[in-house]
């Protein structure tokens, strides 16, 4: 079958080993130096190991293997001695992940802070302006010289981060020219292709990247660095971090 599916660059790997832990389905493991993929049916592709690579040597691409198999992840994860994927938690935690072996995708539920929990009704209240200056937002959308790129101070944000984050519009946004992606559904590669276009062709005065903390969102962060290298110029370049419960981390 033809699904979503790891690949390892092993010229650019260096056998740090970062990948290894980032895979709750233990599908990669070192081989003389270099990480490998175990075998096709542990990788359930979704990428949870790509924002762990200092060196960008992973990615995901699609081809020809086989389907993913969470019986023999189960097996392969008892013979190596790592927790199952669906392990009972030893004490009730916070909030309770289930379903999957990604960080990313589990399914959390949290109580909202009481602040928000107390909030009285707000609906006759001034509405708060947006701070988004532009349209389009998607990366893939945007033009590569559109005018508001022009001497702009960039936003580069995960998508998840203005739903996470409470003060995106005033804390973030306001300001600043905006291009959103996912850098765990979408083609980095094809991300740092139009990343480095626009940096290439607009005088831009800064790059901010704001990603989520799960660890496949440091793609976005990844393909921002590759592009200004890529690019040959030199902006001034931030990154935050947002918690999944809204938090700077």
């Amino acid at each position: 079958m033809i699904r979503k599916i790891v690949t390892i660059d092993e010229d650019k790997c260096n056998g740090c080993g970062l990948c290894v832990p980032a895979c709750a389905e233990g599908a990669i493991r070192i081989v003389n130096g270099k990480a490998v993929l175990a075998a096709d049916n542990l990788c359930d592709g979704l990428g949870a190991c790509l924002g762990e690579c200092p060196q960008d040597a992973i990615r995901v691409i699609e081809r020809e293997a086989d389907a993913f198999d969470e019986e023999a992840v189960e097996q392969h994860l008892q013979e190596v001695g790592r927790p199952a994927l669906h392990a009972p938690a030893a004490a009730p935690p916070p909030h309770h992940p289930a379903g999957g072996g990604c960080p990313g995708s589990r399914v959390v539920s949290f109580a909202a802070p009481p602040a928000a929990a107390a909030a009285t009704d707000t609906r006759d209240a001034t509405p708060r302006p947006s701070r988004l200056g532009q349209w389009p937002v998607q990366l893939h959308l945007v033009p590569v010289n559109a005018p508001y790129f022009r001497g702009a101070d960039l936003l580069i944000a995960a998508d998840c981060v203005p739903f996470a984050f409470a003060g995106f519009h005033e804390e973030m946004l306001a300001g600043k020219a905006l291009v959103v992606g996912c850098p765990k559904l979408d083609d980095l590669r094809a991300y740092v292709a139009k990343l480095t276009e626009i940096f290439r062709s607009n005088d831009l005065k800064s790059i901010t990247v704001v990603k989520m903390e799960v660890p496949c969102c440091t793609g976005i962060v990844m393909a921002a660095r590759e592009a200004l290298a890529a690019a040959g110029r030199e902006i001034p370049f931030h990154e935050i971090t947002v918690g999944i419960q809204g938090n700077l981390t």
